[in-house]
């Protein structure tokens, strides 16, 4: 029996303070991608499993949630937001010729069994912009997380940047097979240098082009730590990728954006559909980045829609966990009025609460059994207001006695 009371590993419940406190984060952050211009759209919880299949650079097979439907069609829970928005502009926006703007508020589904305590259940507000390929958007993407996270209520936070274009030029240079090049992201992701020098020693490489990988975990800080790099390297795309961050630098001044950021060469993605600008937003009280984003040129061609693209993702989760923790979640008051009747003023009661909920007000009806109960729980009387003491932790009850 004790069983049926319990969720599974990796997933929760959120009521009373919590639930409210999570509308109320919500309501913020969507309330500044709006204000960007972007809106909502929604994509079902599962989808055919190819949407997510490795091609398209979202999670290890072993790690969704997989089932079947009545055709045998292999079905996924959605661990990733971006590839279905992918899917749904691929379908629905193929003829705009102008930027397309995409926010979502939706739960996400992975596997991680291999992580105690991690939730494998968590819920994103995010952003898409598709058709612009520029440096201005990357800023619009980066300065909407900066405030979105500002009017959540941090004010200690970090947003790394790194671009994807570097790593990716440097593999290519070097004709760095895909198995290969993994372990050696992982490396480098993981600023383990002692793994990337053991891998780099098994290529047929120059030395200067070794050095250039082993440098990228511990290029990071200000542009000015950056920009020096683009001379050590005759890659076309490397060089590029950096004259992009210096640009990027430039547009993020104009935000006044520049206390929250700092770059890291050596920040790559788990996702492969990455290809340029990538990004993390990061604070104390949590192990996990609370955003994160980046530029997916190809993955929207996928399917059938030749288009560049940039996205963003907040996991509220996360976020709430943070705020939690430095004490700076929103407060949650919620006025709530009751209506207390006796058996048989039903149509009195119900006829009143309309008229309280079309002032604005919410209103709460209960048949009370015994009047007298009801008040003594009362603080103060007035001539039809009655306050009592704060119910539950997010809710002020006024009792309205008829």
């Amino acid at each position: 029996m004790n069983r049926l009371l319990h969720t599974p590993e990796g997933v929760r419940d959120l009521y009373g303070n919590d639930g409210r406190q999570k509308e109320l984060l919500t309501d913020v952050i969507l309330g500044v991608m709006n204000s960007y211009g972007y809106r909502n759209i929604c994509t079902p919880s599962f989808e055919f499993f190819d949407i997510f299949n490795k091609e398209r650079g979202t999670v290890a097979s072993k790690e969704m949630f997989k089932f079947f439907d009545q055709e045998g069609n292999t079905l996924v829970l959605r661990p990733d937001m971006t590839p279905s928005i992918a899917r749904s502009v691929a379908k629905y926006y193929k003829d705009s010729i102008y930027p397309v703007r995409l926010c979502y508020n939706g739960n996400t589904y992975i596997n991680n069994h291999n992580y105690q305590g991690r939730l494998k259940e968590t819920t994103q507000l995010g952003v898409e912009l598709f058709n612009d390929a520029s440096v201005s958007a990357d800023a619009e993407m980066i300065a909407l997380t900066v405030e979105a996270l500002k009017k959540a209520g941090l004010s200690d936070f970090q947003i790394e940047i790194g671009n994807a274009g570097f790593f990716k030029g440097l593999i290519e240079q070097n004709n760095i097979d895909a198995d290969l090049e993994e372990e050696l992201r992982v490396a480098i992701k993981t600023k383990n240098i002692f793994k990337a020098q053991d891998l780099l020693s098994e290529l047929s490489i120059s030395e200067e082009q070794k050095k250039l990988f082993l440098m990228l975990p511990e290029t990071f800080g200000s542009i000015d730590k950056i920009s020096p790099i683009k001379a050590a390297t005759d890659n076309t795309r490397a060089q590029m990728a950096i004259e992009r961050l210096e640009a990027l630098d430039a547009l993020l001044k104009e935000y006044d954006c520049e206390k929250y950021i700092s770059y890291d060469l050596g920040m790559l993605s788990k996702y492969n559909y990455y290809t340029g600008i990538i990004f993390r937003a990061i604070t104390y009280g949590t192990g996990e980045a609370i955003a994160s984003g980046g530029r997916y040129n190809n993955l929207v061609s996928q399917f059938g829609l030749d288009v560049p693209a940039i996205g963003m993702s907040i996991t509220l989760d996360y976020l709430m966990i943070a705020l939690d923790r430095q004490g700076l979640l929103p407060k949650t008051v919620k006025e709530v009025y009751m209506v207390a009747f006796s058996e048989g003023s039903e149509s009195d009661a119900i006829s009143y609460a309309k008229k309280l909920r079309h002032q604005g007000k919410a209103v709460s009806l209960s048949c009370v059994s015994d009047m007298e109960q009801v008040k003594e729980n009362l603080i103060s009387v007035s001539e039809e207001v009655v306050e009592v003491h704060c119910i539950g932790d997010d809710t002020e009850v006024k009792i309205y006695r008829l």
